[in-house]
């Protein structure tokens, strides 16, 4: 069955996770997507490792673990287009393709001649998206933007991390690179709006996308906590601004987590904590009052929780119908029984290991499944088929651009 985008052709220009991020979603929904790369070294995430994919008989392969994670379901083309000739590949490819991801520094392909206003004289319907660190004006429009950065620029870091009255108070980052991933989200979701509004109107047209802009706009909840009160959010660690209790609490082996959304599901959780007096104290009877009184609720909580373990507390609240759960290691994750289930680890074929794992896609079509169709590729495992198949190039036009390090 074709893949929801089957008919789309992707020219993926960008490197490391925003823009690899968004190929992959596109590639995976049935985009055939080409990542461009520079000859030898390719995208910067193939070295960051360890770790690295292990090979058949234990041994590392050349293939980390990082750029592994961002780039399945994509040929890998090795094209210098700092020379003229790469350049003119570029263009030749646009010419047949839908989409352009690129996520250089503002102006930075202009100098190529690869940038929108130039390529979309080649080809009017294509959907050209650009990921930078800031946009392309005001004043940080030049300044490089990387996550980490972005997450404490951002406001993100403002709000991760204990409390200031608390030991080991201070700002961390989350713990995996979440704004380049939102970003890729996003710019997934606006290269699909940019496609549709092509298929009514017959032109392309530039998506713009910067990491600043996503870290702002998924403050969420704690962003309009500021604009409609003018006070800034402090760091909380593990609670939450709006709703009492929901965070972590100490059990006997461990820890829980309580998501309590609302007063009945509270009252269900005093009755299982033995306290069913707590629901009817006015300090606790309303998320309001709650909310006004954490810091005399959860330390009573808290006193509770120890004397259970992790698994009695989840069995006992998950059968009153009180959301809470375990706090999970990536392993214990991938050994959840719902998860293998739920079929989140896929495996694909690969021409080191024999085969490489992937996280599965979340995303579920029932008439246009995602498809697992290419292991992330070798440095350049495609650029000749890739070069005859949509250029028309002869094996000895190939080898003039090897030769020239072209390719």
């Amino acid at each position: 069955m074709p893949g929801a985008l089957s008919h789309i052709r992707v020219l993926d220009l960008s490197r490391v996770l925003a823009g690899p991020w968004c190929g992959q979603i596109l590639g995976d929904l049935g985009a055939e997507v080409i990542k461009v790369e520079r000859p030898a070294t390719g995208d910067d995430t193939r070295h960051w490792g360890p770790p690295y994919l292990k090979g058949q008989q234990g041994e590392n392969t050349s293939e980390a673990a990082y750029y592994l994670s961002a780039n399945r379901n994509k040929q890998s083309l090795t094209l210098d287009f700092t020379q003229s000739e790469g350049q003119r590949i570029v263009r030749e490819l646009v010419a047949e393709c839908d989409v352009l991801l690129e996520n250089f520094k503002v102006g930075g392909l202009a100098a190529y001649g690869l940038d929108y206003e130039s390529l979309k004289a080649i080809n009017p319907r294509l959907i050209y998206c650009s990921i930078t660190g800031f946009g392309s004006d005001g004043p940080y429009a030049q300044r490089a933007g990387y996550d980490f950065m972005i997450q404490g620029l951002g406001g993100l870091m403002s709000l991760t991390g204990r409390a200031e009255d608390e030991a080991g108070a201070g700002p961390v980052k989350v713990g995996v690179a979440l704004t380049d991933i939102l970003t890729g989200l996003y710019a997934t979701v606006g290269v699909l709006a940019a496609l549709n509004h092509r298929e009514q109107n017959g032109v392309g047209q530039h998506v713009e996308l910067a990491l600043l802009d996503v870290q702002i706009a998924c403050l969420a909840n704690q962003a309009m906590n500021y604009l409609t009160t003018g006070v800034a959010p402090k760091r909380m660690g593990n609670a939450h601004p709006n709703i009492v209790p929901y965070q972590d609490f100490p059990t006997a082996d461990g820890d829980i987590i309580l998501t309590i959304g609302n007063d009945g599901q509270f009252r269900k959780f005093a009755e299982v904590a033995g306290h069913p007096e707590w629901a009817d104290d006015p300090r606790f009877a309303c998320n309001k009052a709650r909310v006004a009184h954490r810091q005399e609720l959860v330390p009573m909580i808290r006193q509770v929780t120890v004397f259970r373990t992790t698994a009695e507390w989840v069995a006992a609240l998950e059968q009153a119908g009180v959301p809470c759960g375990p706090i999970n290691d990536v392993a214990q994750v991938f050994a959840d029984p719902h998860v293998q289930a739920r079929g989140l680890r896929v495996e694909m074929p690969h021409p080191l290991a024999g085969s490489v794992p992937q996280v599965a896609s979340p995303i579920r079509l029932s008439e246009s499944p995602v498809e697992y169709r290419k292991a992330p590729p070798l440095l350049g495992e495609h650029s000749e088929a890739l070069l005859k198949r949509l250029l028309g190039f002869d094996a000895e036009q190939v080898a003039a651009l090897r030769s020239a390090k072209v390719i």
